[in-house]
């Protein structure tokens, strides 16, 4: 049977095809410099007569250096505006990204317990509450949400036979063999460490909020916990 080589066909990047219409415009602009010098060439006399307000010299090495001075500003000028516009579609890019990471409805995660889930009715509803924390216009429900979920995951890793003195120890003893989200697990658990120990001095805000609550629904998600 007659084997296929692997396609090393790709298609181009967003950066590749930017940096395509840059350079497009840079030889648009070299080949039609002259055309333009037309157009500015009244800008370039009254530089020329007013040379000596600029390089303090009328000579002709004063006059020479204005002339090059305005044919470069031109297309100079023009790449920094493209490279602003570019900058800024790669911003609104970023932006959009981060809109659909952090701010996704938090009640979207998980409201109704999955088939089979191992968490009690009682879970259930604790996390309806923790999610309408995290939708609250209060800061300090915000930071609730976060501890009330750390309790609950405290609650999970205890019944899953994990012993420690507290979540940290608890998450210690894990390893990510059994325990996929055990990255996530910490990252919460740390946000939390710095309520608790900041108090009012840790700034939080309502997109990292919800974040952080997301981060607690995947661990508890894969243990079919909510």
């Amino acid at each position: 049977m007659e084997m296929r080589r692997p396609s090393l066909k790709r298609g181009r990047t967003s950066m590749e095809f930017e940096t395509e219409i840059i350079f497009g415009i840079i030889v648009l602009l070299i080949a039609i410099s002259g055309a333009v010098y037309y157009y500015i060439a009244p800008i370039v006399d009254f530089f020329n007569a007013h040379s000596i307000l600029i390089t303090g010299t009328a000579t002709s090495l004063g006059v020479g250096f204005v002339n090059l001075l305005i044919v470069i500003s031109f297309p100079v000028s023009v790449v920094f505006i493209v490279g602003i516009i570019v900058s800024i579609e790669r911003i609104k890019r970023i932006r959009d990204r981060e809109s659909k990471l952090y701010d996704a409805p938090v009640e979207d995660a998980i409201v109704e317990p999955k088939s089979g889930a191992k968490g009690s009715p009682e879970t259930t509803n604790r996390w309806r509450k923790i999610l309408g924390y995290v939708d609250s216009q209060n800061e300090n429900d915000w930071r609730q949400a976060i501890i009330e979920a750390d309790i609950v995951l405290d609650e999970m890793l205890t019944k899953m036979s994990y012993h420690g003195d507290d979540l940290g120890s608890k998450l210690r003893g894990a390893t990510k063999a059994d325990f996929k989200t055990l990255d996530q697990a910490w990252e919460a658990h740390k946000v939390r460490n710095d309520i608790a120990h900041d108090g009012s001095n840790f700034l939080l805000s309502q997109r990292e909020a919800k974040r952080v609550i997301n981060l607690y629904r995947q661990v508890f998600e894969e243990f079919y916990y909510i």
